[in-house]
């Protein structure tokens, strides 16, 4: 190993290798449930583990040189605010918002076509024969207008549909946080894509939903949190909203949870972004903010006070 060599410790063999490609970095493979290796001693950047929860943390306290924590999802929840001083953080922005465009136009398609409901026909063997919903037409209100609310718009214009962007401060061509009262009820479909932070846990609340016109569509590829579990239920219960999540708070969802048989729900085990080249994809854009750091660059990716 060159003396001059930035180390990174990483999680899997296939970041060793894209990584590795990275002029000045030798990559060292560390296994997440088991002791750190001792190239942790002179490491300055950790590739956390992939959804790794806020237990891994901890493995920054045993790097006394640790200068970044490379994340390989955009949800860096787990992390804000609990890194020594001095670690800098940037997340996998960018790696993983094509596949989860895809499921939002996957479930909002599956909703309006009526798929669940063919599908549970299917089963019991019965000729379901109804006239549906389309997409085409809609009204889409997109929460969060990052790299995943971006790509959906870019998915959602061939269906011909109207989609009004909302991020956390207005700019050309985005609404502001603080319309959303205004435009939730010219709404018929509202996706939520924005990171789980203080200011977005339990935004979507009884008032926010009370908002939504009757028959909307509250589409969740956030995180659970983003959402108040039971003032959906309730909404749900009483028939007059329907969803379609890939997050829930609790997550997992425990066996016997009202959610499992609530009316009007699609639910999905998270796995908007768990497709074949996830990993890879990650991996790339982490590469590019480990390659920005060993030339003693800020990383494009970091995780700054306005996340």
């Amino acid at each position: 190993m060159s003396e001059s060599s930035l180390t990174v410790l990483v999680p899997h063999d296939v970041g060793a290798e894209i990584v590795g490609e990275v002029e000045g970095v030798t990559p060292v493979v560390y296994d997440p449930d088991r002791p750190l290796p001792a190239e942790a001693a002179e490491a300055r950047a950790l590739v956390a583990p992939f959804l790794a929860s806020s237990d891994a943390v901890a493995m920054t306290e045993k790097m006394p040189h640790l200068e970044l924590v490379q994340l390989l999802t955009a949800g860096a929840e787990a992390w804000i605010g609990r890194l020594p001083e001095g670690v800098q953080l940037s997340d996998g922005r960018g790696a993983h918002g094509g596949a989860t465009a895809e499921w939002v136009v996957a479930v909002l398609l599956a909703v309006y076509r009526h798929l669940d409901r063919f599908v549970r026909a299917q089963d019991r063997g019965e000729w379901d024969y109804h006239q549906t919903e389309e997409l085409a037409g809609k009204k889409v209100l997109v929460v969060g207008a990052g790299d995943v609310g971006e790509k959906i718009r870019a998915r959602l214009a061939p269906f011909d549909v109207e989609i009004t962007m909302v991020g956390r401060t207005a700019r050309e061509g985005v609404h502001g946080w603080d319309e959303l009262p205004r435009l939730l009820p010219a709404h018929d479909a509202c996706v939520l894509v924005v990171p789980l932070t203080d200011e977005t846990r339990g935004m979507v609340d009884a008032a926010f939903l009370a908002a939504m016109p009757d028959g909307a569509l509250l589409v969740n590829g956030a995180r659970g949190p983003v959402v108040d579990t039971d003032a959906l239920l309730a909404e749900l219960t009483a028939g007059r909203l329907r969803a379609a999540v890939d997050v829930t708070d609790p997550e997992p969802l425990p066996e016997g949870h009202p959610l499992w048989s609530a009316p009007g729900l699609l639910l999905t085990p998270h796995v908007g972004g768990s497709v074949p080249l996830a990993m890879r994809r990650a991996y790339g854009v982490a590469a590019e903010q480990i390659a920005a750091f060993a030339r003693g660059e800020e990383p494009p990716n970091l995780v700054t006070g306005a996340y």
